[in-house]
């Protein structure tokens, strides 16, 4: 069993095609369907149905490709622990991040690291701050970028607090409420609201305020981007809260303060054990 054969597996999975699959590893299809064929036999069993229309992993393939994938990443790790021995930092980063961060401008930060270490491949991943949560306790992402409740904590994670802030309302520039020098939960909860989807942690910043309030409130609009969120707030069909240091990024849209407003903690995670030369590397440029 050779570590391409491995590669090409994870690809075609990842993939859901042969043809894709070697476009993505740089080779002929004839070759990655001959290297696949090759370990199916060696194996003693199919890893894919094969039709016209569509590839999809056998019972035998889903019980493989874990296996495989941890050997590609043992094999990159230690590839890569060598490089940091004689003092040269590559291999692969994968960065999760959720898309209102505000505590840490990521892309002057990837361009830093970039210079320091250029052959290092870096992937990001945008996604809600719990699912970044257990791909990083997983192993597959190396760092992540979060935002949660102050009610709650990342569990299983190296986690390093960045920043707190207080939410406010985004309202469009004609809502009667936009003139306001401030308001509370109360005005706002005869509101229709956007806002994330429910059981996020973007959403429960909100929902457990006006919980604690007594208030209830009608989402109208469920989101997953806070772009969408202000295109819907800016077209006058609800209200929104968003973190204060994030929100002026949002154009068509204004802000005001909410004075019992619910906050947030922006995070920092990696894995507990076994972190990559890549991701030290990052972590301590975060710190510097």
């Amino acid at each position: 069993m050779e570590l391409q054969q491995l590669r090409y597996v994870v690809a075609v999975a990842e993939t859901n095609s042969f043809t894709r699959a070697a476009q993505q590893c740089r080779v002929v299809q004839s070759a990655l369907s001959h290297q696949i064929a090759r370990l199916e036999r060696e194996l003693g069993g199919k890893l894919f149905e094969r039709t016209s229309r569509r590839v999809r992993l056998t019972p035998a393939g889903d019980a493989f490709l874990p296996a495989a994938r941890q050997c590609l990443e043992a094999a990159e790790r230690a590839a890569a622990e060598v490089a940091a021995a004689v003092g040269v930092v590559r291999g692969r980063l994968v960065i999760g991040l959720i898309p209102t961060i505000a505590a840490v401008d990521v892309p002057a930060t990837l361009r830093d690291f970039r210079r320091r270490h250029p052959s290092v491949h870096v992937r990001l991943r945008v996604d809600a701050s719990e699912r970044l949560i257990d791909q990083v306790r997983e192993g597959v992402i190396d760092v992540a970028f979060l935002g949660l409740p102050t009610t709650a904590e990342p569990i299983g994670v190296q986690a390093r607090e960045l920043a707190t802030d207080r939410l406010v309302a985004v309202l469009s520039p004609d809502h009667p409420l936009a003139r306001e020098p401030a308001l509370d939960l109360r005005r706002l909860s005869g509101e229709p609201f956007v806002d994330f989807t429910a059981g996020t942690a973007g959403r429960a910043q909100s929902d457990q305020a006006f919980t604690a309030a007594g208030l209830t409130r009608d989402v109208a609009f469920e989101v997953t981007t806070p772009d969408l969120m202000a295109q819907l707030v800016g077209q006058s069909l609800g209200v929104a809260l968003l973190p204060s240091a994030y929100a002026p990024r949002l154009a068509g849209v204004v802000t005001v303060e909410v004075r019992d407003a619910p906050m947030r903690v922006e995070y920092v995670v990696s894995r507990l054990l076994s972190r990559t030369p890549a991701a030290s590397a990052f972590l301590t440029l975060l710190e510097s």
